[in-house]
This record gives C-alpha cells, sequence and structure tokens, in this order.
C-alpha cells in the first residue's frame, strides 16, 4: 500500500452490460477518487476525510453524502435566471440516500473523522441511470483511499422482461419492467434494496435478490482488486478508552434498574423518562467522582447505551414479548376514519399505537401536473405525494426548514406502493397530489402514510384499482442467525436496537414497494422468506380493518372538487377550437369561468 494512486483502470460485465472503473488521473488531491462508466454515462466518485478527528465522539457516523447532476452531461444548459447548477434536486436527494444507505454501515465503530463523499454525473447517454454506477464508484473510490472502510459494497439495478431477470436494465427497458429493484451488497449478504413493481410475488422478490447476488460478487471483486493495485495505507480508528471504574459504576448502578424496567415493559413515556434519569444520575455522579476524566460523559452515555441494548435483544428473544408487550407478529391497535376535513377533495386520519398520519387527497387539471426537467428531458408527473415530519409529532421542539432528505424518501416510497394501482389519465384525468402529514411518530410512519393515502384516495373518489397497506418489519439475532425473532409493525426503539428495516407495501396479491436495510453480515434468504410471509399477513391484517372503514371509493368526487370533462374532437377541427390567437377558446374560458385545454394525441384533438 502506498500513499499516492496510480493510474489504473479495470473493467467488469454485469449481465450484459460492461462497466468500467478508472483512478489516478481525476481529482488528485482527495482521499480517493474514481470515474465509474457504463455505457457512455460517467459519474465521477471522490472522498475526502478531514484531517483530523473531531475531539467529542460522535453520536452517528459523520458522514455526507451528495449526488449531484451536472447539466454538461446531458450537453444541456441549466434553465433559470442564473443558468447554473442550484438547490438538490429531488433526483439528486433520492440517489444521494441510496448512496448513503449503502456505505454507511461499512464504516468502522468509533470513527470519528468528517467524511464526504460527492459523486457527480459527468456524462449522460439517458439509456443508462447514474445511480447504481454512483454506489459502486463511491465505494471503490472509498477502498482506495485512506478513509477507514469495511468494504467494498456493491450495487446493482435489476428489472424483469418477460418473465427474465435483466441486470442494469437501459431507461427504455425500465419502462416495460414488470418490477425495479436497487440491491447493494457485500461479499457477505445484501445491505439495502429499493424498489417495487406491479404487484411482485414473494417469491419473484426473493429470486430477484438470488439473481442479483453473484453480479455483486464480480463488482467486489473488481474493487478489491483495484485496491491491491494502487490502494493507500488506511488510516486507524482508535477506540475509545473505557475508565474501568467509570464501567463498574455504570454497570453496578445502572444494569439492575435497567433489567427490572425493560422485564416490565412499560409505556413509551414510562421507558424514555425513567431511562434518562439513570443515565442523569450517572452523569451527576461520573462527573463527581472523576472530574479529571474528560471524556466521562461520553463513556456514561456508549455504556449505558450498550447495556440498554444488550438487555432489550435479550429479553425480546428469551420471552418472545416486545418493549410494548406485544407479539413478535402482533400489529398495535388501528383507528382510522375519513372525510375528516370539511373543505378537502378526500381525507384520512390513519393512527396505528402511538403512529398518525393525516393523509390529504386534493385533485387538479392536466395543468398541475409537476414539469421534471432532468437530464433525460422534460417529463410531466400528474401524481406527487409529500410527506411531512413536523417536530411535534415526537413532542420535540425543531425550526421548520422545509423537506429533508428522509421526508423526501418516506414521500417517494409511498409514492412507489401507491402508483401502480391509480387510474389511467384515460380513465382519470385528474392530476393528484397527496400530502402526508405525520401528526404522532413512534415507528412506521411512512407505512401509515401508505395507509392513509389508499384511504384519502378513495375519500376523494378516485377509482383506485385495489387497496395498498403497508407495514415495518424488523429483525432482533444472535449467533450469525442461530436465533432470532422477526418483529411485526415496529416501533421506533426497535428500528434502532434491530438488524433489520424492511418496509413492505402492497395489495392482497403482491407487493408495490419495498425498502429494505440489514445491518447484519449474511442474512439468509430462509429468514427473508419469513419475514415476507409474516409481512403479507400483517398487511393483509391492516387490511381488513382499512376496508371496514371504506371498502370501496367513493361513487363520486366531493362537492369541491374540480369537474373535467373530457371531448374527443377530429384534428382538423383543433384550429378551429382555438381560434386566431386563442380568441374563440379564450372567450370560451372568460364567459363560463372553466379551464381548458386541448392536445393532439393519436391524430384526434382532445379537450
Amino acid at each position: 500500500m502506498t500513499n499516492t494512486i496510480k493510474p489504473t483502470r479495470l473493467e467488469v460485465k454485469v449481465g450484459n452490460t460492461l462497466m468500467s472503473f478508472e483512478t489516478g488521473l481525476l481529482a488528485k488531491q482527495a482521499g480517493g477518487s474514481v470515474l465509474g462508466r457504463i455505457g457512455d454515462t460517467q459519474v465521477l466518485a471522490a472522498v475526502v476525510q478531514a484531517r483530523k478527528p473531531r475531539e467529542n465522539p460522535p453520536e452517528f457516523v459523520p458522514l455526507s453524502v451528495d449526488y449531484k447532476e451536472r447539466t454538461y452531461a446531458a450537453g444541456k444548459i441549466p434553465g433559470g435566471f442564473f443558468k447554473r447548477e442550484g438547490k438538490a434536486r429531488e433526483r439528486e436527494v433520492l440517489t444521494s440516500r441510496l448512496v448513503d444507505r449503502s456505505l454507511r454501515p461499512l464504516f468502522p465503530e468509533y470513527f470519528n473523522t468528517e467524511t464526504q463523499v460527492v459523486a457527480m454525473v459527468m456524462s449522460s447517454d439517458s439509456q443508462n441511470p447514474a445511480d447504481v454506477l454512483s454506489i459502486n464508484a463511491a465505494s471503490a473510490a472509498l477502498m482506495i483511499s485512506d478513509i477507514p472502510f469495511n468494504g467494498p459494497v456493491a450495487a446493482v439495478r435489476l428489472g424483469k422482461l418477460d418473465g427474465q431477470f435483466v441486470v442494469n436494465p437501459t431507461n427504455e427497458q425500465r419502462e416495460e419492467s414488470e418490477m425495479e429493484l436497487v440491491i447493494s451488497g457485500t461479499r457477505e449478504g445484501i445491505l439495502m434494496v429499493e424498489g417495487g413493481g406491479d404487484e411482485i410475488p414473494n417469491s419473484d422478490l426473493v429470486a430477484a435478490l438470488e439473481a442479483a447476488r453473484p453480479e455483486l460478487d464480480r463488482l467486489c471483486d473488481m474493487q478489491l482488486e483495484m485496491r491491491e493495485l494502487c490502494g493507500k495505507e488506511k488510516t486507524k480508528v482508535e477506540a475509545p478508552a473505557f475508565n474501568p471504574e467509570i464501567r463498574k459504576l455504570v454497570e453496578e448502578k445502572a444494569k439492575p434498574g435497567v433489567e427490572k424496567l425493560l422485564n416490565s415493559f412499560p409505556a413509551k413515556e414510562v421507558l424514555e423518562a425513567t431511562l434518562s434519569e439513570i443515565k442523569d444520575g450517572l452523569l451527576k455522579e461520573a462527573a463527581e467522582k472523576f472530574p479529571a476524566e474528560k471524556t466521562a460523559s461520553f463513556q456514561v452515555k456508549t455504556l449505558m447505551e450498550e447495556i440498554v441494548y444488550d438487555i432489550a435483544r435479550a429479553v425480546l428473544l428469551e420471552k418472545r414479548l416486545r418493549a410494548d408487550g406485544r407479539k413478535t407478529d402482533e400489529i398495535r391497535q388501528i383507528t382510522m376514519q375519513t372525510g375528516y376535513l370539511a373543505r378537502t377533495h378526500g381525507s384520512a386520519v390513519f393512527t396505528r399505537g402511538q403512529t398518525q398520519a393525516m393523509a390529504v387527497a386534493t385533485l387538479g387539471t392536466p395543468d398541475d401536473k409537476q414539469m421534471l426537467d432532468d437530464l433525460e428531458g422534460k417529463t410531466f408527473d400528474r401524481f406527487m405525494l409529500h410527506y411531512n415530519f413536523p417536530s411535534f409529532s415526537v413532542g420535540e421542539v425543531r425550526i421548520d426548514r422545509g423537506p429533508s432528505r428522509r421526508d423526501i424518501g418516506h414521500g417517494t416510497l409511498a409514492k412507489r406502493a401507491l402508483l401502480p394501482l391509480l387510474p389511467s389519465e384515460e380513465q382519470f384525468p385528474y392530476t393528484i397530489r397527496i400530502v402526508s402529514d405525520i401528526l404522532e411518530s413512534n415507528g412506521s410512519s411512512s407505512m401509515a402514510t401508505v395507509c392513509a393515502g389508499t384511504l384519502a384516495l378513495m375519500d376523494a373518489g378516485v377509482k383506485i384499482k385495489k387497496p395498498v397497506s403497508g407495514i415495518a418489519m424488523g429483525l432482533i439475532s444472535e449467533n450469525k442467525g442461530q436465533n432470532y425473532a422477526i418483529l411485526s409493525d415496529i416501533l421506533g426503539d426497535e428500528d434502532h436496537l434491530g438488524d433489520m428495516d424492511f418496509k413492505v407495501c402492497g395489495t392482497r396479491e403482491g407487493i408495490t414497494a419495498t425498502q429494505m436495510d440489514i445491518k447484519v453480515d449474511g442474512l439468509s434468504f430462509e429468514i427473508l422468506e419469513k419475514a415476507l410471509a409474516q409481512a403479507r399477513a400483517g398487511r393483509e391484517h391492516i387490511m381488513d380493518k382499512m376496508m371496514e372503514t371504506i371498502s370501496e371509493p367513493r361513487a363520486d368526487l366531493k362537492p369541491h372538487a374540480p369537474r373535467i370533462e373530457v371531448i374527443e374532437i377530429p384534428k382538423d377541427y383543433i384550429g378551429a377550437v382555438i381560434g386566431p390567437g386563442g380568441k374563440i377558446i379564450q372567450g370560451i374560458q372568460e364567459e363560463t369561468g372553466a379551464t381548458i385545454t386541448i392536445e393532439e394525441i393519436d391524430n384526434r384533438g382532445r379537450v
């Protein structure tokens, strides 16, 4: 290993596509940089760590990931007055999250140095997406850098055409694909899954993950070879020294109280208050007994977290009962109500335990579609879903600075779940927007959004093909999966303490959207199949409750919703309807107050 990176280029065949990765020519002052290529799409990934670790150990990995699309990559000049790229667009945020979720679990424990990963799209051929390429290039850059990283991690996109899996399908193939999954993983197992499809059977999802494994292995092997050829020497992560006396104090004072507390299955408020009281008492005592110990506070908090983590997992595996007293496959109490808001086009409140979502559906005209101007060109979106997570939902004070990356990601997941079940534009020519405001949260708020969104659409009179429900699954395991418990409808603490966060949305027939993050190596397909079966049972239970509230879409739209009538006219009459300079159509709109749009579709005029 050296401290300089020599020019190196490697190629690897993934599915039917050739991917190349090169380093040593661009961004040489970064800790590591790799230019990835598939077709004529090229992404430069550069990684840098700060010169010194933080003084105070962080509570999370100090990693930031930014994916950026340069418009020059597609031979375009940005719009707007300033004619330059500005705030990250939604697709850039979502891709940043994909890269982050693939990399973050692989940084070593106690890693304490600010690290930045930047992936820039420098060339785009409009057919080969840059997101999966960015994950691979970023991992390769970390592998050859001096930054501690327990990789490599690789990623592929999997589609299905004519009953056959397609690895890294082109954008054209994606439009016809029955499913789409972005899958990342190491040589030990799957780490992250994001995607969905048109009511995917459980067996197809498992088969897709199995099909991805050899492709991921090839990409991981390429990165390992690149590291051998030109990797830098890694900086070492120094584990913090724990004072034996502080450890003894925490174990003697905290362990009995925590064991008693967690075995009594208290309410969330009691649990949080009691744990906080125990911790505050220890912090005060440690400060008095060890005044010269600069990191006493960090040591107490870390050791306390370890005790809670170990005891909570042990109680669950031993008693098969959870923090709130539920069985592993038990769903929290569910209540819901539609038509809650008087003047909206459709609304629903969905409450599951201490998680509550208010979803509101609004109908608009075709003019209300969202225009998206990406590297591939302009498109128009007739369905939007926006997720909001105000701080009062968890009893906290926080300045609202607009939607976070998490908010955008959760909204996109819920949108993906509902999209396949919407009526076509020909059947229902409205633009649809759903807003989900989370009013209370204790886990699974994105899945509450899916359920509330379904109810709001039905309350609005949108003739969805089938209702959709969603559930978040968790996993507690030990001894490499020899002893495990699969959890249905997880709480916020179970997400933090568990080994898996697996969100599954779908109809009674199949899966429409899924998102999975795994924290342990080598999750077996046997456990995955059991989790999917348990998730299906949970989804059907939730669906039954939803159908008790509203069993089918309302027969008509609400009184305050707009009304759209579609008339087809011969193509030759389009000019006559518009009139000279738009005079006729504008006159009709002024006289009636209606909004009229006209377009040519299949040699016919559509008014």
